[in-house]
């Protein structure tokens, strides 16, 4: 089955309002982030996105941020992201904040069909025993906080029961891929991208170099074609640099 898609714009024009999506990448290595500009001028609002940062000002999901277009995120580290702190300190912005290693399970078990998974991060914390702020009033208060988790034993352990993630699209950024929609990641931005793959229902993937079925060795295959509905040819993209550090003479 052939998959590609002639745009990005086309790729993503069927998001809904109001749609989960997952989004591979970490800071801005790995980001999809010819179809996040798509979805920008496509126009979908009200989202909820899961992602390791959520973007950074300017550039990625930020784009999406500072238009207003997402409800609510899952996300882990967001240190670096002016725009989400002001909109969620305010109240205008829904974030669950999860332990990065959690979040990938999370996205992993949704592509795998696992409802919940019992892990030990987050034991003995707010992330288990509830309270955590999922969004600020106007005036500094917590409007609503998390809930608590089920908690369980395990051979004299304390492990806290996390939940599955089910994305309703996913948008991910391949080094390689063929029409069946095998993908094939280069080094570091890998990173969130095979798990955000796998937990979408429908999986949009950019990739820079497009091969002939038949083309890729099996064994280098990281995401394979099942997990993917829809792949955009989009040629060598450049990385920004999140932060650049150079030695002082």
């Amino acid at each position: 089955m052939d998959k590609v898609v002639a745009s990005a714009a086309e790729a993503v024009a069927d998001i809904p309002d109001g749609a989960t999506v997952a989004v591979g990448g970490f800071g801005l290595v790995g980001i999809p982030e010819l179809l996040i500009n798509a979805r920008l001028d496509q126009g979908a609002t009200d989202l909820e996105t899961v992602s390791n940062n959520c973007g950074t000002d300017g550039f990625g999901l930020g784009l999406l941020l500072e238009k207003g277009r997402i409800r609510r995120t899952i996300s882990s580290y967001v240190g670096s992201n002016k725009e989400f702190a002001r909109q969620y300190l305010s109240g205008e912005l829904e974030g669950e904040l999860t332990p990065q290693g959690t979040l990938a399970e999370r996205m992993r078990a949704g592509g795998a069909g696992i409802p919940a998974f019992f892990t030990p991060a987050g034991v003995g914390t707010l992330v288990a025993e509830g309270g955590l702020p999922l969004r600020y009033a106007p005036d500094g208060s917590i409007a609503k906080g998390s809930p608590p988790k089920e908690t369980r034993e395990f051979n004299g352990e304390t492990y806290v029961l996390e939940q599955g993630i089910f994305a309703d699209y996913a948008l991910v950024h391949a080094w390689k891929g063929d029409r069946h929609g095998n993908l094939v990641y280069r080094a570091s931005a890998r990173n969130f991208n095979p798990p955000a793959a796998s937990c979408g229902r429908i999986t949009i993937a950019q990739v820079e170099h497009l091969v002939e079925p038949g083309e890729l060795d099996p064994d280098q295959v990281h995401t394979p074609g099942i997990h993917v509905q829809r792949v955009v040819p989009v040629g060598k993209v450049s990385v920004g640099i999140e932060i650049r550090t150079v030695r002082e003479e």
